[in-house]
């Protein structure tokens, strides 16, 4: 198993709850993680029809027979055995008793709500970031190759090609899965509009115009983004409201987590035809902005990230908010440094004045150093960059 920078986490919330969740997406790598941070406990999967109806049918029996705790996977298939288990774990008293996982956090997250309220914590688990990759000695070495893989662990720990994998992935688990949540009927019009959300990652959303491309309504595009965002196929980032007297963008940036399906969803077959793609740079930024997710679901934290854009163009790709600073990342695609790629930065920080912390440029090169005053991250050393603002 390649090491996850989540596993310390998890196994400080075992000790502070007693239950403990794992979120992502379908083949993040939740369950072996949950396995190997509780190698001691029986592990149940509740997409096995045989264990999912012992669980429904008599879920006190059930739970009886795990006095230690277990390992429960894929809980949101047996949404009423939460209920149970909250009477379980108050009754028990001990912490780390059970170690749940889930895929679809839309119905996961409103039924733990309901009965777990308190007595859960929440770990997102995402896949594998370009620090994990590089610790295990897995990441690939050419930029191009890594935006084309992604970081599915799949992809890196079987004999699988992105060519083989990725087509089964979005058939058993975009088409089936998502649109199942969603009763989506017309499966080309679906397909069509992952598509081009893909297409549009790394841009303002515009549901309108995304709606009209795809033809369909308003709502029911909004409706599909907010299942792709549940299922954690993409997210939203939202505007920093601090407008330092300028008009702003109030509409998201739109960014899917994972850069290889991203490709394969905009027809990328082979790693050649990134050099000269014209969304090259809308994939670079979907892959550093994601990997500061990352970095921050792998702590237990949901960093307070936005971008910031004026009505006059002026944009900073990523603002970290702490409540008293703000971090600007600038992400620029190209390999050699040049004037332009600091002249954002230093633009926002005059606009900011004392409001302003660390400054940042990420880039396509592997070089990191200081430029009067803004810190420098090539790609391969992002998970570095929010050590300077959470330490």
């Amino acid at each position: 198993m390649i090491p996850r920078d989540s596993e310390t986490t998890i196994r400080q919330l075992l000790q502070a709850f007693p239950v403990v969740t794992i979120t992502g997406p379908r083949q993040s790598g939740k369950t072996t993680l949950a396995r190997h941070v509780c190698p001691d406990k029986p592990y149940l999967s509740l997409e096995d029809p045989d264990v999912r109806q012992r669980a429904l049918d008599d879920p006190r029996a059930f739970l009886e027979q795990l006095p230690d705790g277990a390992v429960l996977d894929e809980i949101q298939r047996a949404p009423d055995l939460l209920s149970y288990l909250q009477t379980r774990v108050d009754a028990d008293g001990r912490m780390g008793l059970f170690l749940l996982t889930g895929s679809q956090q839309l119905g996961l997250m409103s039924s733990i709500t309901q009965s777990l309220a308190g007595r859960t914590a929440f770990l997102e688990l995402l896949p594998f970031s370009i620090q994990e990759l590089d610790k295990a000695g897995m990441r690939p070495k050419a930029l191009d190759t890594m935006l084309f893989m992604g970081g599915y662990p799949p992809l890196y720990d079987r004999d699988l090609t992105p060519q083989r994998w990725f087509p089964a992935y979005v058939t058993a688990y975009i088409e089936r899965d998502v649109r199942q949540l969603l009763n989506v009927q017309d499966l080309e019009t679906f397909q069509r509009f992952v598509r081009f959300c893909a297409g549009r990652s790394g841009q303002i959303l515009n549901l309108s115009a995304l709606a009209s491309d795809c033809g369909i309504t308003h709502n029911t595009a909004k409706a599909w983004i907010s299942v792709l965002e549940a299922s954690y196929i993409l997210f939203l980032l939202p505007p920093h409201h601090v407008n330092f007297n300028k008009r702003l963008i109030k509409s998201p940036k739109l960014y899917f987590y994972d850069t290889g399906l991203m490709c394969w969803l905009l027809g990328i077959r082979d790693v050649a035809q990134l050099a000269t793609h014209p969304l090259r740079g809308s994939i670079f930024e979907t892959l550093i902005v994601s990997e500061l997710a990352k970095t921050g679901f792998n702590r237990g934290e949901h960093l307070d990230m936005h971008f910031w854009r004026d009505r006059s163009g002026n944009e900073v790709d990523v603002i970290m908010d702490t409540g008293t600073k703000l971090m600007p990342i600038e992400i620029k695609a190209g390999q050699t440094i040049n004037r332009e790629f600091f002249s954002a930065l230093e633009r926002w920080v005059t606009l900011a004045g004392g409001q302003a912390v660390s400054p940042t440029l990420i880039y396509g090169g592997t070089s990191t150093y200081h430029h009067k005053g803004i810190h420098v991250y090539g790609w391969n050393n992002t998970g570095q960059v929010l050590t300077m603002l959470t330490g």
